[in-house]
Protein backbone atom coordinates (compact mmCIF):
# COMPACT_ATOMS: atom_id res chain seq x y z
CA UNK A 1 0.00 0.00 0.00
CA UNK A 2 1.56 3.69 -0.83
CA UNK A 3 2.71 5.99 1.66
CA UNK A 4 1.93 9.24 1.78
CA UNK A 5 3.08 11.64 4.63
CA UNK A 6 1.77 15.55 5.29
CA UNK A 7 4.10 17.96 6.73
CA UNK A 8 2.57 21.56 6.94
CA UNK A 9 2.40 24.78 8.69
CA UNK A 10 -1.45 24.71 8.46
CA UNK A 11 -2.32 23.85 11.66
CA UNK A 12 -6.21 22.04 12.25
CA UNK A 13 -8.41 25.22 12.95
CA UNK A 14 -9.19 25.54 9.54
CA UNK A 15 -10.06 22.79 6.69
CA UNK A 16 -7.04 23.39 4.79
CA UNK A 17 -5.63 20.05 5.85
CA UNK A 18 -9.17 18.30 5.47
CA UNK A 19 -8.77 19.94 1.71
CA UNK A 20 -5.11 17.56 0.97
CA UNK A 21 -6.65 14.13 2.36
CA UNK A 22 -9.79 14.67 0.44
CA UNK A 23 -8.35 15.58 -2.37
CA UNK A 24 -5.68 12.04 -1.97
CA UNK A 25 -8.79 9.74 -0.46
CA UNK A 26 -10.61 11.06 -3.95
CA UNK A 27 -7.49 10.06 -6.59
CA UNK A 28 -6.01 6.82 -4.53
CA UNK A 29 -8.39 4.64 -2.56
CA UNK A 30 -5.61 2.43 -1.19
CA UNK A 31 -3.14 4.10 0.42
CA UNK A 32 -2.08 5.59 3.92
CA UNK A 33 -1.69 9.18 4.81
CA UNK A 34 0.57 10.42 7.76
CA UNK A 35 0.63 13.40 9.44
CA UNK A 36 4.28 14.17 10.16
CA UNK A 37 3.13 17.84 11.66
CA UNK A 38 1.06 20.60 10.88
CA UNK A 39 2.00 22.97 13.68
CA UNK A 40 5.09 23.87 11.89
CA UNK A 41 6.07 27.96 12.33
CA UNK A 42 4.11 29.28 9.77
CA UNK A 43 6.75 29.80 6.81
CA UNK A 44 9.58 28.04 8.68
CA UNK A 45 11.37 26.26 6.59
CA UNK A 46 14.04 24.91 9.05
CA UNK A 47 11.81 23.54 11.88
CA UNK A 48 10.06 21.50 8.47
CA UNK A 49 13.49 20.25 7.85
CA UNK A 50 14.50 19.30 11.19
CA UNK A 51 11.06 17.21 11.69
CA UNK A 52 11.18 15.39 7.94
CA UNK A 53 14.94 14.25 9.05
CA UNK A 54 14.41 12.91 12.11
CA UNK A 55 11.96 10.58 11.45
CA UNK A 56 11.54 9.89 7.25
CA UNK A 57 14.37 6.83 8.01
CA UNK A 58 11.11 5.29 9.74
CA UNK A 59 9.34 4.97 6.40
CA UNK A 60 9.66 2.14 3.64
CA UNK A 61 11.30 2.95 0.04
CA UNK A 62 8.90 5.03 -2.42
CA UNK A 63 7.08 6.66 0.37
CA UNK A 64 6.14 10.59 -0.81
CA UNK A 65 6.43 13.35 1.48
CA UNK A 66 4.69 16.66 0.93
CA UNK A 67 6.24 19.36 2.39
CA UNK A 68 3.44 22.61 2.30
CA UNK A 69 5.52 25.26 3.97
CA UNK A 70 6.03 28.65 2.10
CA UNK A 71 4.46 26.78 -0.89
CA UNK A 72 3.79 28.96 -3.02
CA UNK A 73 6.29 29.34 -5.85
CA UNK A 74 8.04 32.65 -7.04
CA UNK A 75 8.39 32.83 -11.02
CA UNK A 76 11.75 34.09 -12.13
CA UNK A 77 13.43 31.58 -14.88
CA UNK A 78 16.49 33.83 -15.22
CA UNK A 79 17.36 34.86 -12.11
CA UNK A 80 18.30 32.64 -8.80
CA UNK A 81 16.07 34.64 -6.14
CA UNK A 82 12.35 32.57 -7.94
CA UNK A 83 11.21 29.19 -6.20
CA UNK A 84 9.94 26.11 -8.12
CA UNK A 85 8.01 23.05 -7.23
CA UNK A 86 10.61 20.38 -6.92
CA UNK A 87 10.96 16.66 -6.50
CA UNK A 88 14.17 15.43 -4.53
CA UNK A 89 14.76 11.98 -4.35
CA UNK A 90 16.70 10.55 -1.30
CA UNK A 91 17.53 7.12 0.18
CA UNK A 92 14.60 6.14 -2.54
CA UNK A 93 12.22 7.96 -0.90
CA UNK A 94 10.20 11.33 -2.43
CA UNK A 95 10.15 14.66 -0.81
CA UNK A 96 8.15 17.06 -2.70
CA UNK A 97 8.33 20.68 -1.97
CA UNK A 98 8.72 24.15 -2.97
CA UNK A 99 12.22 24.83 -3.37
CA UNK A 100 12.86 27.63 -1.32
CA UNK A 101 15.65 26.68 0.81
CA UNK A 102 13.70 23.24 2.02
CA UNK A 103 15.68 21.40 0.71
CA UNK A 104 18.86 22.56 1.38
CA UNK A 105 18.20 22.59 5.16
CA UNK A 106 17.18 18.89 4.93
CA UNK A 107 19.92 17.91 3.27
CA UNK A 108 22.66 19.94 5.08
CA UNK A 109 25.57 18.42 3.33
CA UNK A 110 24.04 15.33 2.28
CA UNK A 111 23.99 14.55 -1.51
CA UNK A 112 20.91 14.02 -3.07
CA UNK A 113 19.92 11.20 -5.15
CA UNK A 114 18.29 13.01 -7.77
CA UNK A 115 16.55 16.76 -7.41
CA UNK A 116 13.91 17.47 -10.12
CA UNK A 117 11.70 20.81 -11.05
CA UNK A 118 8.49 21.19 -11.67
CA UNK A 119 8.12 23.88 -14.52
CA UNK A 120 5.26 23.86 -16.09
CA UNK A 121 3.22 26.14 -13.58
CA UNK A 122 2.12 29.17 -15.59
CA UNK A 123 -0.58 27.20 -17.42
CA UNK A 124 -2.97 27.44 -14.63
CA UNK A 125 -3.15 30.36 -12.98
CA UNK A 126 -5.58 28.56 -10.18
CA UNK A 127 -3.15 26.33 -9.42
CA UNK A 128 -1.24 29.13 -7.24
CA UNK A 129 -4.64 29.40 -5.11
CA UNK A 130 -3.54 26.71 -2.97
CA UNK A 131 -0.16 25.39 -4.10
CA UNK A 132 0.21 22.83 -1.70
CA UNK A 133 -2.70 20.91 -3.17
CA UNK A 134 -2.62 21.67 -6.82
CA UNK A 135 1.03 21.27 -7.02
CA UNK A 136 3.40 19.49 -5.06
CA UNK A 137 0.07 16.74 -4.33
CA UNK A 138 -1.07 16.91 -7.39
CA UNK A 139 3.12 15.65 -8.05
CA UNK A 140 2.79 13.21 -5.19
CA UNK A 141 -0.11 11.61 -6.65
CA UNK A 142 1.12 11.02 -10.08
CA UNK A 143 4.24 9.51 -8.76
CA UNK A 144 1.94 7.28 -6.47
CA UNK A 145 -0.30 5.98 -9.67
CA UNK A 146 2.64 5.07 -11.45
CA UNK A 147 3.71 7.87 -14.29
CA UNK A 148 7.40 8.33 -14.31
CA UNK A 149 9.06 11.04 -12.71
CA UNK A 150 10.35 12.29 -16.51
CA UNK A 151 6.53 13.48 -17.48
CA UNK A 152 5.58 15.97 -14.48
CA UNK A 153 9.38 17.49 -14.05
CA UNK A 154 12.60 17.93 -15.53
CA UNK A 155 15.96 17.35 -13.92
CA UNK A 156 17.82 20.11 -12.31
CA UNK A 157 21.42 20.44 -10.39
CA UNK A 158 21.52 22.71 -7.48
CA UNK A 159 18.36 23.36 -5.15
CA UNK A 160 18.95 26.18 -2.55
CA UNK A 161 20.75 26.18 0.05
CA UNK A 162 19.03 27.25 3.21
CA UNK A 163 19.90 30.26 5.70
CA UNK A 164 19.87 28.87 8.69
CA UNK A 165 21.86 29.17 11.86
CA UNK A 166 24.92 26.56 12.44
CA UNK A 167 26.65 25.39 15.29
CA UNK A 168 30.06 26.19 16.02
CA UNK A 169 33.12 24.88 17.77
CA UNK A 170 35.22 27.32 19.01
CA UNK A 171 38.27 26.68 21.52
CA UNK A 172 36.98 25.07 24.43
CA UNK A 173 32.95 25.67 23.74
CA UNK A 174 30.23 25.32 21.57
CA UNK A 175 27.52 27.88 20.33
CA UNK A 176 24.15 26.81 18.78
CA UNK A 177 20.50 27.78 18.19
CA UNK A 178 17.01 25.99 19.68
CA UNK A 179 15.89 24.67 16.33
CA UNK A 180 12.39 23.30 17.43
CA UNK A 181 10.35 23.56 20.45
CA UNK A 182 7.76 20.46 21.19
CA UNK A 183 4.53 19.58 22.55
CA UNK A 184 6.05 19.39 25.94
CA UNK A 185 8.06 22.34 25.77
CA UNK A 186 11.28 20.81 25.33
CA UNK A 187 13.83 22.86 23.49
CA UNK A 188 15.78 20.89 20.70
CA UNK A 189 18.98 22.68 19.61
CA UNK A 190 21.08 22.26 15.98
CA UNK A 191 24.19 20.57 18.72
CA UNK A 192 24.60 17.47 17.88
CA UNK A 193 26.20 14.78 19.93
CA UNK A 194 29.16 14.43 18.04
CA UNK A 195 30.24 17.84 18.90
CA UNK A 196 30.19 16.99 22.28
CA UNK A 197 32.58 13.99 21.87
CA UNK A 198 35.50 15.86 20.13
CA UNK A 199 36.05 17.36 23.87
CA UNK A 200 36.55 14.13 25.27
CA UNK A 201 33.82 12.21 27.96
CA UNK A 202 35.43 13.36 31.04
CA UNK A 203 35.68 17.05 29.73
CA UNK A 204 33.68 19.16 31.98
CA UNK A 205 31.53 21.87 30.75
CA UNK A 206 28.49 24.05 31.60
CA UNK A 207 25.67 24.02 29.07
CA UNK A 208 24.84 28.36 29.35
CA UNK A 209 21.08 29.15 27.93
CA UNK A 210 18.89 32.65 27.70
CA UNK A 211 20.19 34.28 31.02
CA UNK A 212 23.21 33.62 33.37
CA UNK A 213 21.05 32.39 35.73
CA UNK A 214 19.98 29.24 33.87
CA UNK A 215 22.66 26.28 33.38
CA UNK A 216 22.89 22.55 33.62
CA UNK A 217 26.33 21.01 33.70
CA UNK A 218 25.47 17.21 33.26
CA UNK A 219 24.45 15.26 30.40
CA UNK A 220 21.48 13.01 31.84
CA UNK A 221 20.67 9.86 29.75
CA UNK A 222 16.81 10.37 30.01
CA UNK A 223 14.31 12.71 31.72
CA UNK A 224 13.47 10.87 35.25
CA UNK A 225 17.78 11.27 35.76
CA UNK A 226 16.69 14.19 37.51
CA UNK A 227 13.67 14.88 39.95
CA UNK A 228 10.10 16.23 38.55
CA UNK A 229 10.12 19.65 37.83
CA UNK A 230 13.69 19.84 37.61
CA UNK A 231 15.73 21.39 34.71
CA UNK A 232 17.50 18.49 32.72
CA UNK A 233 19.87 18.39 28.95
CA UNK A 234 19.97 14.86 27.35
CA UNK A 235 20.97 14.12 23.73
CA UNK A 236 17.52 12.88 21.76
CA UNK A 237 16.84 9.78 19.67
CA UNK A 238 18.44 11.84 17.07
CA UNK A 239 21.19 12.79 19.18
CA UNK A 240 20.76 16.56 19.12
CA UNK A 241 21.11 18.14 22.29
CA UNK A 242 17.51 18.99 24.17
CA UNK A 243 16.63 21.49 26.77
CA UNK A 244 13.55 19.95 29.37
CA UNK A 245 12.00 20.10 32.55
CA UNK A 246 11.27 16.43 33.46
CA UNK A 247 7.30 16.08 33.16
CA UNK A 248 6.72 19.44 32.00
CA UNK A 249 4.39 20.42 29.92
CA UNK A 250 3.59 24.22 28.03
CA UNK A 251 -0.37 23.63 28.73
CA UNK A 252 0.30 24.01 32.57
CA UNK A 253 2.87 26.29 32.70
CA UNK A 254 5.69 23.63 33.23
CA UNK A 255 7.75 23.50 29.63
CA UNK A 256 11.08 24.67 29.61
CA UNK A 257 9.73 27.27 26.70
CA UNK A 258 7.57 29.08 29.35
CA UNK A 259 9.63 28.46 32.69
CA UNK A 260 12.96 30.00 30.58
CA UNK A 261 11.34 31.91 28.03
CA UNK A 262 13.20 30.13 25.46
CA UNK A 263 12.06 30.70 21.38
CA UNK A 264 13.86 29.22 18.31
CA UNK A 265 17.06 30.72 17.20
CA UNK A 266 17.71 31.51 21.03
CA UNK A 267 21.85 30.84 21.41
CA UNK A 268 22.71 27.91 23.46
CA UNK A 269 26.39 28.52 24.54
CA UNK A 270 28.55 25.21 26.15
CA UNK A 271 32.20 25.88 27.94
CA UNK A 272 34.23 23.48 28.73
CA UNK A 273 37.25 23.35 30.74
CA UNK A 274 38.51 26.09 31.72
CA UNK A 275 35.30 27.92 32.05
CA UNK A 276 34.72 31.27 31.32
CA UNK A 277 33.85 33.58 34.26
CA UNK A 278 30.27 34.26 35.38
CA UNK A 279 30.58 37.97 35.09
CA UNK A 280 31.46 37.23 31.15
CA UNK A 281 28.05 35.27 30.56
CA UNK A 282 25.32 38.50 30.08
CA UNK A 283 28.16 39.22 26.53
CA UNK A 284 27.26 35.00 25.23
CA UNK A 285 24.47 36.24 24.41
CA UNK A 286 24.58 39.77 22.17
Amino acid sequence: MAIITLTTDMGLNDHYVASLKGSILKSIKDIHIVDISHNVKPFDINEAAYLLASCFKEFPENTVHIIGVDSEPIVNFSGSDGSFPSILIYKKQYFISNDNGFFGSFLKEEEADSFWRIEDILSNQKLFKFPTKNLLLTAGISLIKGNKIETIASPFKVYKKAFSPIAIIEKNLIKGYIIHIDNYGNAITNIHKSFFERFGEETSFTIYFKKKDYFINKISNSYNEVPQGEKVALFNENNYLEIAINRGANENGGGAEKLFGLNINDIIRIEFTPQGSRETIDSFFT
